[in-house]
């Protein structure tokens, strides 16, 4: 089968993590580039050898057969070059957050369903190896059905060097990793049905809050809690790990500091160590954010060549979508907000 040709629209701090990984993914390899800044297009394109380079993304769409592209880009751009693809009949993978708002994220899933072409969202947390460690785990039923849940991320990274927007938006902690935890507790517990939020914001040279906790309501009967913290300094920095917590009717999982499983079961207790592998151009603390962007990447690729709906859909993007939403409504309304009414 003939490889896929792909298109990488922006070129900003992330979208280096994934030119590697497409390096590292068979069946697949970017063919062009776009950015409108012509500095950051030419340090990408001359970095990974991509020739063919463009400022607009309709002449990208216009000069090059695409098989698919990947959308780098921040969050205000996404309907407009999602839609441009779903015109194209090009299938497109989309960086998250999805969109700004609900109603954008639902006009673009429909222009791609409209088009008859895939949308997948990249909501990489999921696809670390240790949450997969533990979904695995879940799936073998060695602890049975889960009632409780915790899932943790709390650090003081300084993440505002990197990408120094994150500072300045009346959003940031919720809608920047939150989403991420958000789809980890979707991922391991099933759909919400209620979330109830508090927010703080402890570093005052931001604008967004860099606190969140949030309690959820599964319709599995599950509950759990879902926290995140961008100013909580630890004797050790566990940046980038999602920490977990899951209490099943026959057992416990414990993803701790450390990437250290220790699963307590109908088998007995078992400890191991999931850390992610380093991969030959990753570097850590990174390294698990950078090896998931591989396993995103295959699992697109996989897809596109079999038919398959991806995991992270747009679709299915929309049900995490909807509690960033209702996180931030219950934040300011200080009440529990029901999900279904936001999903309509």
């Amino acid at each position: 089968m003939a490889e896929l040709r792909g298109a990488l629209i922006g070129c900003g701090f992330f979208a280096v993590n994934q030119m590697h990984a497409w390096r590292d993914v068979e069946g697949a390899s970017i063919v062009a580039i776009c950015d409108r800044d012509p500095d950051r297009l030419r340090v990408v394109g001359d970095q990974f050898g991509i020739a063919r380079r463009y400022t607009d993304a309709a002449a990208l769409f216009a000069g090059e057969r695409l098989d698919f592209v990947d959308i780098a880009t921040t969050a205000p751009s996404h309907r407009t070059l999602v839609e441009m693809a779903a015109q194209h009949g090009v299938p497109a993978i989309c960086q998250k957050p999805f969109a700004p708002t609900l109603a954008d994220a639902k006009a673009m899933v429909k222009a791609c369903a409209d088009a008859g072409v895939p949308l997948m969202v990249h909501e990489n947390f999921r696809w670390h190896s240790p949450i997969q460690a533990v979904r695995a785990v879940l799936d073998s039923g060695e602890v049975g059905t889960p009632f409780f849940g915790r899932i943790s991320f709390r650090s003081a990274y300084d993440v505002f060097s990197g990408q120094p927007y994150l500072a300045t938006g009346k959003r940031f902690i919720i809608e920047d990793l939150g989403i991420h935890i958000l789809d980890i507790a979707r991922f391991l517990l099933g759909d919400v049905s209620t979330v109830t939020a508090r927010t703080a914001r402890v570093n005052p040279a931001i604008a967004g809050e860099d606190v969140a906790t949030m309690l959820m309501d599964h319709t599995s009967g599950a509950t759990s809690v879902v926290d995140c913290s961008y100013a909580s300094k630890l004797a050790t920095e566990p940046f980038p790990e999602t920490l977990i917590e899951l209490d099943g009717k026959d057992g416990t999982i414990r993803l701790a500091q450390g990437y250290r499983l220790t699963v307590t079961g109908r088998s007995g207790t078992a400890v191991s160590d999931v850390s992610p592998p380093l991969l030959p151009w990753a570097s850590r603390p990174w390294h698990n954010i950078q090896e998931s962007v591989v396993a995103i990447q295959k699992h697109w690729v996989d897809c596109l060549t079999n038919g398959t709906e991806p995991a992270t859909s747009g679709a299915d993007n929309l049900k995490t979508l909807a509690l960033v939403e209702a996180a931030y409504a219950g934040a300011a309304s200080r009440e529990p907000v029901q999900l279904d009414a936001l999903l309509k």
